[in-house]
């Protein structure tokens, strides 16, 4: 009796170690990728919104991340980002200079505070958590294909 064949992601179909684990591809990455975003921003905000005690962190949140929210939703249409939603460049620097960038401009426009302190910090924070996932998701999988490759 032979053991069951271990059905790796290469075995599965439309998989190639140019489409990592067959599991990578634009067209199923670029829901979970878009709500990562969208994630990561609310927590950056949120982590502002604690670090200055600004009352209700999460509710609180919303209103101070729907001009980032905005910036990186301009980016994602301007970028067509659904077309290679995880690459570091250009989609992942495209999306976080808008977050920042358009972010401030919308809280420049609603009466927001903009000082060059809270722009370095977003600067910083948003290219640590936009590109930073992309970094590491690029980093998997190339690793996988080293491994994918191997006899």
């Amino acid at each position: 009796m032979s053991a069951p064949s271990k059905q790796t992601p290469a075995s599965l179909p439309g998989a190639s170690p140019d489409n990592v684990i067959g599991m990578l591809s634009p067209s199923r990455l670029w829901i979970p990728a878009a709500i990562a975003d969208v994630l990561l921003i609310l927590v950056f905000a949120a982590i502002g919104r604690d670090a200055h005690a600004r009352g209700d962190i999460l509710a609180g949140a919303f209103t101070t991340a729907w001009p980032f929210l905005a910036g990186a939703a301009l980016a994602w249409l301007a970028a067509r980002a659904w077309r290679s939603p995880l690459a570091a460049w250009p989609t992942g620097v495209l999306v976080w200079v808008s977050t920042v960038l358009v972010g401030m401009l919308l809280r420049a426009a609603t009466g927001q505070t903009v000082v060059l302190p809270f722009v370095i910090v977003a600067l910083v924070s948003l290219a640590v958590f936009l590109l930073g996932y992309r970094l590491i998701v690029a980093f998997a999988a190339r690793v996988a294909r080293t491994r994918q490759r191997r006899p």
